[in-house]
């Protein structure tokens, strides 16, 4: 059994990755096994110029934190290794930045799930937000 401190720190983590996640408009989870240093230094750029935060995070606690969230539909894709993206401002700027890269990178990078504040996407819904033009495009466009 953990100790008491252990069991403080695991819960406060879950406190924080609650609010972070309530604060964010999108998030996408994926499975980042296989790719290179190399290669996620380049995803992470990417993700930091298009306003993203992304991080690894214990399963456990990601389960904990998305159904204080409300999003227990996500947590059935919480196995193997798992980093989630979210966006603040954004709404398809994770699925867009990952599935991009996805897409390059087929069997070393899947999208297992994502979420637009409370409605859960599967892969082919987040590939499908990958599609979607930003904002500032949609706007140049029309």
């Amino acid at each position: 059994m953990p100790s008491e401190k252990v069991l403080l720190a695991k819960q406060q983590r879950v406190s924080e990755l609650t609010e972070l996640l309530k604060e964010s408009a999108a998030g996408v989870l994926v499975d980042y096994k296989g790719i290179t240093v190399e290669e996620d230094t380049k995803l992470r750029r990417d993700l930091r110029e298009a306003g993203v935060e992304y991080f690894v995070e214990k399963n456990s606690l990601l389960r904990f934190a998305l159904t204080n969230c409300g999003l227990e539909g996500i947590t059935d894709v919480l196995s193997g290794a798992t980093a989630i993206a979210l966006s603040k401002e954004d709404q398809t700027a994770p699925a867009r930045v990952l599935g991009k890269f996805a897409e390059s990178k087929k069997d070393k990078f899947n999208l297992k799930a994502g979420f637009i504040g409370t409605e859960v996407y599967d892969e082919k819904g987040v590939m499908a937000l990958s599609k979607i033009p930003s904002r500032e495009i949609l706007l140049a466009q029309l």
